[in-house]
């Protein structure tokens, strides 16, 4: 089976996460199975620019991006933040190939049609996972940054939940997984939902019971959802563990999105 998982920035700084998270996915791929890494690193790319003195600023979940950010980003995503996720898996044993989506045109970025303009931010355009399948039939691990080429020669920053469902779109995965730094998705009473229908998700945003970060992360959900891949959940990182129990048992942990 096909597995697209995506881990957060926030993983990445806690080493014995990072490690629980290396180790599970090992297990995926000794397994038999192809798995795909998608990885952001927005609070390495912070902590850079406030170091920068450069002030970050979000809208609805998405980084405000000039030309300095977008290269400070591909610094930090393409090159730091990347490499230490291969040195995890290759630590469990599990060899793995770093790449942004820019490497080899697997994926083609346009410019994020927003109000306000939110400068270098992309969407994916195209996609092409031929060298996904390579990288696959040598028994590794591809591990993307989320940045990538756009047709016009620039590098864009691409939200990284979103470039995680156009990977499980493209490599017609069975499977994507978020690992987060938060327990799933919460209700309006604070409590985790354990299953989200795509279809209550307009009423949480309007509430605004839903907010920030999660906004694109749960359009990501509703876009692999639509496109055919079967499942989607929303995992705390601390549950990686679970990962391998995903497809063949009952995983409570998290919040599973579902179509109907």
């Amino acid at each position: 089976m096909k597995y697209v998982v995506k881990l957060g920035g926030a993983t990445l700084q806690d080493a014995e996460l990072l490690h629980t998270c290396a180790k599970a996915i090992t297990q995926l791929a000794q397994d038999g199975h192809k798995v795909a890494i998608v990885h952001g690193g927005g609070v390495q790319l912070t902590k850079l620019l406030d170091q920068m003195g450069k002030k970050s600023e979000f809208v609805a979940g998405l980084r405000i991006t000039d030309a300095e950010t977008r290269d400070a980003a591909l610094m930090v995503l393409g090159g730091r933040v990347n490499k230490t996720l291969v040195a995890a898996l290759t630590q469990c044993g599990q060899e793995a190939m770093g790449l942004t989506g820019g490497d080899g045109h697997v994926f083609r970025a346009r410019k994020k049609k927003t109000n306000p303009d939110l400068g270098f931010v992309g969407e994916i355009a195209a996609t092409d996972p031929k060298w996904l399948d390579a990288i696959w039939t040598m028994g590794a691990v591809p591990v993307i940054s989320s940045i990538a080429l756009g047709f016009d020669g620039e590098y864009y920053n691409i939200n990284a939940d979103e470039m995680a469902s156009a990977t499980a779109v493209a490599t017609n995965a069975d499977a994507l997984v978020f690992l987060t730094d938060v327990p799933g998705v919460k209700g309006a009473d604070g409590n985790v939902m354990r299953w989200l229908s795509l279809k209550e998700i307009p009423a949480l945003e309007a509430s605004a019971v839903v907010t920030g970060g999660m906004l694109p992360k749960l359009k990501a959900c509703k876009d692999a959802l639509t496109a055919g891949v079967r499942r989607v959940r929303i995992l705390p990182a601390q549950s990686a563990a679970l990962l391998p129990d995903l497809i063949s048992s009952r995983v409570n942990d998290g919040t599973e999105v579902i179509a109907a």
